[in-house]
C-alpha cells in the first residue's frame, strides 16, 4: 500500500481547518494596497496633493523609515532591516494560523496584519521605500503622517488583535 506524502508547507492545519481564507484575506488586501498605490503614483508627482475635504487630502509621499518615519534619514540600512522584519513577521503569522486556524478573531487580525505588512514588503524590494498617500489633518492643528491601505490594515489587525486578547482575559 502506498503512503501519501506530505509537504512541510501544507494549507490544512493538522485541526483540519484550511488556511485558505485567511491567506486570501491577506492576498486581497495586498492586492487592494498595491493597486491603490499604483494609482496614486500615476496620477500624482511626490509632494502633490489634493484636498479632497476640510480634514483628508491625497499626497503622494514615500516613507524610508518605518510607522511616523521612524529611522527615514537614515543611509539606507532601514529598507533592508525593515523587509527583513516583515519576511520575519509573515512567516510567523503563518505559523500562528496554521496553529490556530480555528479562531476566527485571531485569525482575522493576523490575516489583515501579514497582507499589511507583504504590501509595505513590496514597495520596499520594489521602491526601496513605501508609497503613503493618506493625508489627515484637522483644523490647522498639523498633519498627521501620511499612510496607506497596508498600514490601516496593520494597524486594524492590531486593534482585532487586542479586542480578541481581552475578550480572551475576560472569560477567565
Amino acid at each position: 500500500m502506498a503512503t501519501k506524502k506530505t509537504s512541510t508547507f501544507s494549507t490544512r492545519p493538522k485541526n483540519g481547518t484550511s488556511l485558505m481564507p485567511w491567506l486570501g484575506i491577506a492576498a486581497v488586501i495586498v492586492l487592494c494596497d498595491q493597486l491603490t498605490k499604483i494609482a496614486v503614483s500615476k496620477m500624482f508627482v511626490f509632494g502633490e496633493e489634493k484636498v479632497i475635504t476640510s480634514f483628508f487630502n491625497l499626497v503622494l509621499a514615500y516613507n524610508r523609515g518605518a510607522a511616523f518615519s521612524f529611522l527615514s534619514n537614515e543611509s539606507g540600512w532601514q529598507r533592508y532591516f525593515f523587509t527583513a522584519i516583515g519576511v520575519v513577521a509573515v512567516a510567523f503569522i503563518i505559523h500562528q494560523l496554521r496553529r490556530h486556524s480555528t479562531q476566527r478573531l485571531y485569525c482575522w487580525a493576523l490575516s489583515l496584519i501579514m497582507g499589511g505588512a507583504i504590501g509595505n514588503v513590496i514597495d520596499r524590494l520594489l521602491y526601496g521605500h513605501v508609497i503613503d498617500f493618506l493625508d489627515f489633518h484637522f483644523r490647522g492643528l498639523g498633519h498627521f503622517p501620511a499612510f496607506n491601505i497596508a498600514d490601516s490594515a496593520i494597524c486594524l489587525g492590531a486593534a482585532l488583535f487586542i479586542y480578541d486578547e481581552l475578550r480572551r482575559v475576560n472569560k477567565n
